[in-house]
């Protein structure tokens, strides 16, 4: 009896360890990145079409985060981190990783400029959201595997 709970215990604990070492994955760390700029988008998309009331706040947040994670994101592609963990980042990054930076750059400027502009009604938000969601679609078509 005892044995089974050692035995039980053990698996349990190395579950826990593969899913943490996961996570510190560069690939993981991109989904997850990559899901805060789409929650983002989200939220001004819900204002920009009237789903949900104008709110500064969360325009202002989800800027911000935009602005952050475009930053920060050309730092998760190191060599070797190509393929693995459902990734949907093409191999073209590595190739031509200069404009990958320029692309992550364009959102951080552009998240930027509209947080300097701040919009203050729904129409503002819509413009705001074409802005930065063509930065989005601009390195998605030339970095992102279609699955």
């Amino acid at each position: 009896m005892k044995l089974k709970l050692v035995l039980t215990a053990a698996a349990i604990a190395c579950l826990g360890m593969s899913a943490a070492i996961a996570a510190n994955e560069p690939q993981v760390v991109r989904q997850e990145m990559m899901k805060k700029v789409g929650g983002a988008m989200g939220a001004i998309g819900a204002i920009a079409k009237g789903e949900k009331p104008f709110d500064a706040e969360v325009v202002k947040a989800s800027l911000t985060t935009m602005s952050e994670v475009a930053k920060a994101f050309p730092d998760q592609f190191p060599a070797g981190s190509e393929v693995g963990l459902d990734t949907e980042a093409s191999p073209k990054i590595w190739e031509n990783m200069d404009d990958f930076k320029a692309k992550a750059h364009a959102l951080s400027a552009a998240a930027d400029a509209q947080l300097a502009a701040m919009p203050a009604d729904q129409a503002g938000v819509g413009a705001l959201m074409k802005a930065v969601g063509s930065t989005c679609g601009d390195c998605h078509q030339s970095y992102r595997l279609k699955k």
